[in-house]
């Protein structure tokens, strides 16, 4: 557990850039092929760069490598808590573990083939040359990077469907869309594995406060009792609408003590 100065236990917040993500993510890809390609090919391999800049994809396998390294550099964190992106784009990023470490087992196995034919062509030609043997190693490096990048998709994905290390909560308001959304996220998540720990219902409107808002309570609630009826195995915790903004120790123990 990380402490202050005072023997207290720290709370740290990072914000994760997405454009500064991706450039990273690029430069250290485009950097990894410039190795294993030929010089002549370097040109080629900045234009395939651009082109997945802009590829569906591209900005999620990014984010995820972001959140792999951070959860691997967090042995002194007592608890991690990432606020996801809205439902379809949490569904999509939390699916590319499994996906990722799929992708990359088939090119492992790719990679195996070519290397095989690509000894046995050597020895047939009894091709001592070095340049054969630099080639040789490039495919080692390359298999190297491959296994590396699997073991590390595969631990995010044991650890987001571990529901003893990692629960996700789905936080919505009391209206129509919202709630379907949050049904539909709940069940996608459900199929890739991983534990919903509850729904927190936020900003419901107070009782005894004018007409308006009164009539905004009672629509509220059947939105409520219908998402409790749509998922009856799952905790949902409420929050009334608070008066002013979430800023600050003071505000965050109120906040803790409404969930409580």
């Amino acid at each position: 557990m990380l402490l202050d100065d005072a023997g207290a236990g720290l709370l740290l917040g990072v914000e994760i850039d997405p454009g500064a993500t991706l450039d990273a993510h690029l430069q250290e890809v485009g950097a990894t092929l410039r190795d294993f390609m030929p010089e002549h090919l370097h040109r080629q391999v900045e234009a395939h760069l651009q082109l997945a800049r802009q590829s569906p994809g591209t900005h999620e396998s990014a984010i995820l490598e972001r959140i792999a390294e951070l959860v691997e550099n967090s042995d002194d964190v007592d608890l991690i808590i990432f606020d996801t992106a809205p439902s379809g784009h949490t569904a999509r990023l939390l699916a590319l573990p499994e996906i990722m470490s799929a992708w990359t087992e088939g090119l492992l196995q790719r990679r195996s083939k070519a290397e095989k034919f690509g000894a046995a062509i050597r020895a047939l030609d009894g091709d001592d040359d070095p340049a054969s043997s630099t080639g040789a190693n490039r495919d080692r490096r390359i298999r190297q990077v491959l296994t590396q990048r699997r073991a590390r998709f595969g631990r995010l994905r044991e650890l987001v469907t571990d529901a003893k290390r990692c629960s996700f909560v789905v936080v919505l308001t009391a209206e129509r869309l919202p709630v379907l959304e949050s049904v539909e996220l709940y069940e996608q998540l459900a199929k890739l594995g991983v534990h919903v720990g509850g729904l927190v219902v936020n900003r419901l409107s107070p009782a005894g406060a004018g007409e308006f808002l009164a009539a905004r309570a009672e629509q509220e609630q059947k939105h409520l009792d219908e998402l409790r009826r749509l998922l009856p195995q799952a905790q949902v915790d409420t929050l009334p609408m608070l008066p002013g903004d979430l800023v600050g120790v003071q505000a965050l123990e109120k906040l803790a003590q409404q969930l409580g």
